[in-house]
């Protein structure tokens, strides 16, 4: 099929070059003339694992292109995917302003059926809204179908792949009928396609996203009162995880959630839901409590400290929001260098694999960026861990602490076990189990 797909950002990208793949001739239309550019020779512009391969792969089979002409780009395609930006505006409710742009100059260019697809995560309405705007410029024939996304940084092209479902808001017959034969090849009995109306769909994707980050708060305030009472946070989630109408995902207590998703999502739906005169009391907690959580490695800090700083100098280890991307959109160790950086005299000497170009954006000079994980940890005074890179799981500790000045760890993520940390005489304080002391 030819495919039109707007926006290429994590979303676009991952779709296109995914859609490619399965043998259709994919059209990738930004308005970055630069990012583009580069893309035509090449150049991918985000990392992710095993993104790359596919993306040359595709481009020498010339299946995947790259162009600014919007008009160029629908000419010959039946579907066109939008990818667009939604992000989080100043009310807390997601900034439409560019699928609605998008929306009329697809209004005034299609000359013939098109099926428009929102893929971007939407306010339940949105469907309606881009149905209205395009009817607004055209009496042509269009569908506009809602088919979110679920795809996890770090693994979206598995889940692009090997989705677990895959969500069609539509009650176009015709529109239906093309899209089960363009995702005919990801599905399976175990992984189904999922008819449904236009808002149910929109309100399916925001319901995911906020449970699972409502999951997360929960297991860090289990985490927080296992601190408080001398439980250990470890075992009450494997005591958790063994019921199966629990399960055992998302039940990892650590420094808060982060993210393109989580955080925006949230607040859409909390928004959406009081523009709509219902108070969703849940995810409000959900959203002052990760705020707080983000920051909970700092008044540990602190604490050992004495509340003293000065001339301290702190490494740390993690800057994306998560491993295996190089994001950092909403990341708690941006929260904690703040907090951090507003004491005196703080020196923070920081590693991540892959996040530090885009951190350097942020903070500059400000904070040391080391070209390694040990480099980091010279003459350090604490080493903080807010991401759980595969690469810090398993480091020599006889290094490190010949490397630190004291051999004292803050970990938000706990990836590492309580005896090994005793063994060898870290003073190591983590999330929600017991504090070793050195």
């Amino acid at each position: 099929m030819n495919i039109t797909v707007i926006g290429t950002g994590y979303v676009g990208l991952v779709s296109g070059t995914c859609l490619a793949d399965m043998g259709n001739n994919i059209t990738c239309v930004d308005i970055d003339e630069k990012k583009v550019q580069e893309m035509q020779q090449g150049k991918i512009p985000i990392y992710e694992p095993n993104l790359e391969e596919l993306f040359q792969r595709n481009i020498a089979g010339n299946r995947l292109h790259f162009t600014t002409n919007l008009k160029e780009a629908i000419k010959d395609s039946t579907i066109i995917f939008l990818a667009l930006p939604t992000p989080q505006d100043k009310d807390d409710s997601a900034d439409l302003s560019y699928i609605e742009a998008v929306a009329h100059d697809l209004g005034n260019l299609i000359d013939g059926y098109k099926i428009i697809i929102n893929k971007s995560t939407v306010p339940v309405g949105t469907s309606d809204k881009v149905k209205e705007i395009v009817a607004s410029h055209t009496e042509i024939e269009f569908d506009v179908v809602s088919n979110p996304e679920f795809l996890r940084e770090g693994y979206a092209v598995k889940d692009f792949m090997e989705p677990q479902r895959i969500i069609i808001g539509s009650r176009s017959e015709k529109a239906k009928k093309i899209l089960s034969k363009l995702y005919k090849p990801f599905i399976s009995i175990k992984r189904p396609i999922i008819f449904m109306d236009e808002r149910s769909s929109e309100l399916t994707k925001y319901a995911s996203n906020t449970f699972l980050a409502t999951k997360i708060t929960f297991m860090n305030e289990v985490a927080n009162l296992c601190e408080k009472i001398g439980a250990d946070v470890d075992m009450v989630r494997i005591g958790m995880g063994s019921d199966a109408r629990i399960g055992n995902r998302f039940l990892f207590p650590g420094i808060g959630y982060g993210g393109s998703c989580f955080p925006k999502d949230v607040n859409a739906l909390v928004k959406s839901s009081d523009d709509a005169g219902y108070d969703f009391k849940i995810l409000k907690s959900v959203l002052h409590i990760n705020v707080k959580q983000k920051k909970s490695l700092v008044p540990k800090v602190n604490r050992y400290f004495d509340n003293n700083l000065s001339n301290k100098k702190i490494a740390i280890w993690g800057l994306a929001f998560k491993p295996s991307t190089d994001d950092i959109r909403e990341a708690p160790a941006i929260d904690v260098i703040n907090e951090l950086l507003l004491k005196d005299d703080v020196q923070i000497s920081a590693y991540d694999p892959e996040a530090m170009p885009n951190m350097k954006r942020i903070y500059g000079d400000k904070i040391h960026f080391a070209a390694n994980a040990y480099e980091a940890l010279e003459n350090a005074d604490c080493l903080l861990i807010c991401t759980e890179w595969s690469e810090f799981i398993s480091p020599d500790f006889s290094k490190m602490i010949a490397l630190m000045k004291s051999p004292v760890i803050f970990d938000g993520r706990n990836i590492f076990d309580l005896e090994v940390m005793d063994t060898n005489g870290f003073h190591y304080e983590s999330v929600g189990r017991k504090i070793i002391k050195s």
